[in-house]
């Protein structure tokens, strides 16, 4: 029975290992997908007004963006953002960051928000799982989370992720 102990651990490692190397790291669980998006209290960017997240979906699908200037992929994705602002309504999440850098972001490479929130101390983030920017939550038009993406948007990944759950 003692020869079977190492045995038995190294199965049971190989086994751990085995599903770890096959799984997809895109592929973040949420416990909010399917349901409705949280409805959390933030403070808006421009006039520090503080809003109910959930107000600011407008009864349309929504996408919401949490970004930051100190993110390097958040610029790559932003070209992409401005072009999608004219076919969706986006919410811009700044997160963790400097309020000087953002708005200086936001004036250098355009605002394709809708409305922008913060989240400086990164608490709504963590609410909502946010594990680093960019990360985007596609909503119904009843709120409803429907997707979580984590990295950056592009046409393939808009293709591939985001356009199959928009056909009605």
């Amino acid at each position: 029975m003692k020869k079977l102990i190492p045995l038995i651990g190294f199965v049971v490692i190989a086994a751990f290992l085995y599903l770890s190397l096959s799984s997809n790291p895109r592929e973040l669980p949420s416990p909010f997908l399917g349901k409705a998006f949280p409805d959390i209290e933030v403070e808006d960017f421009y006039t520090g007004e503080v809003i109910s997240l959930r107000d600011t979906f407008r009864s349309k699908i929504t996408l919401v963006n949490v970004w930051a200037s100190w993110c390097p992929s958040c610029y790559q994705e932003h070209p992409y953002l401005m072009q999608l602002s004219s076919e969706i309504d986006i919410v811009g999440l700044n997160y963790k960051d400097q309020p000087n850098a953002a708005s200086e972001f936001l004036l250098r490479q355009g605002n394709p928000f809708s409305v922008v929130l913060v989240d400086q101390s990164g608490s709504m983030g963590m609410d909502l799982g946010v594990t680093g920017a960019p990360e985007t939550f596609l909503l119904d038009d009843a709120g409803k989370i429907l997707l979580r993406f984590q990295g950056p948007l592009s046409t393939e990944v808009w293709q591939q992720e985001f356009a199959p759950l928009m056909v009605t």
